[in-house]
């Protein structure tokens, strides 16, 4: 059988319980389950810390472990399937279920409720963190450390408009395989933006292509499109602010940019993708 590596745990020596009588391997396993226990760990395609890294997992995030060995863990991520190599020192136990997620940009963890202390580490928009009290502005986690609470919204509580969400990450710096606002490549942008509204979107952008919305016809002119559409190339994903501009994270200027889709289209089909592939239009929530 043909699988997509990227999304099943199945590897020559070792797959998943949920695959056998589809695969012949040495032995199955259940795995077991952890989360990211740092702001972000990359997720490498070989147990090597100059493999290629698909995409990254965020603090917070949930994982399913199936070996590790010599420092590093076969995971799947459990909110897109992704499987891949993180380090093991990056992950930790379950602990208790996340209560809220940031939705700022970025914050801080402090030592202590106060902003004059010197921070300890940061969070990323859409990580995920269990509050177990409140102190004044700043709210206690269950591991330990304090965050501004007016960055963090109760899970099950999303951003009404993802295309906004989009434009507060302008000028992040183009990342390859990077989801967090330090850095991010183009269908991590969309994946992000989408989640922070409840919208759940596979990582890459052949996969978003081909789940998410409904087809637009794609004129000539490129008119018609709507603010929260998404444009796809074979290999790269945009969404438009309104009728003409696109924000995407490009390699053409390394930042997430905001141009007209006529030049964007324009370059892009005589440089590297080629010419628009399709575009898709999500149902409103």
């Amino acid at each position: 059988m043909t699988f997509d590596r990227r999304i099943t745990p199945f590897r020559a020596d070792l797959a998943d319980d949920k695959l056998r009588g589809q695969v012949e391997v040495a032995r199955f396993s259940a795995g077991t389950p952890q989360r990211v226990a740092r702001p972000f760990t990359a997720v490498h395609r070989h147990p090597a810390p100059d493999a290629p890294v698909d995409t990254q997992a965020i603090w917070g995030e949930s994982v399913t472990v199936y070996d590790e060995h010599e420092g590093w863990a076969w995971v799947q991520l459990r909110d897109d399937g992704y499987v891949g190599y993180v380090r093991s020192a990056d992950l930790g136990a379950p602990g208790a279920e996340p209560t809220h997620r940031v939705s700022a940009v970025r914050t801080f963890i402090y030592p202590g409720p106060n902003l004059k202390l010197p921070h300890d580490t940061w969070l990323s928009l859409n990580a995920k963190v269990a509050v177990t009290d409140v102190e004044g502005n700043y709210a206690r986690l269950a591991t330990g450390g304090f965050v501004y609470a007016p960055h963090l919204t109760a899970l099950g509580t999303f951003e009404n408009d993802y295309t906004a969400v989009a434009e507060r990450l302008l000028h992040t710096p183009y990342l390859w395989g990077g989801k967090t606002s330090l850095g991010l490549d183009c269908s991590g942008l969309a994946q992000t933006v989408l989640a922070a509204a409840g919208i759940p979107a596979p990582r890459d952008s052949d996969m978003q292509e081909q789940q998410l919305g409904t087809s637009v016809a794609v004129t000539p002119d490129l008119g018609g499109l709507r603010r929260g559409d998404l444009v796809f190339w074979k290999g790269h994903v945009g969404l438009m602010l309104d009728a003409t501009r696109l924000i995407h994270a490009t390699g053409h200027t390394m930042t997430v940019t905001i141009e007209p889709l006529a030049v964007a289209e324009e370059r892009i089909r005589l440089t590297s993708y080629g010419p628009i592939s399709s575009v898709k239009r999500l149902a409103p929530r």
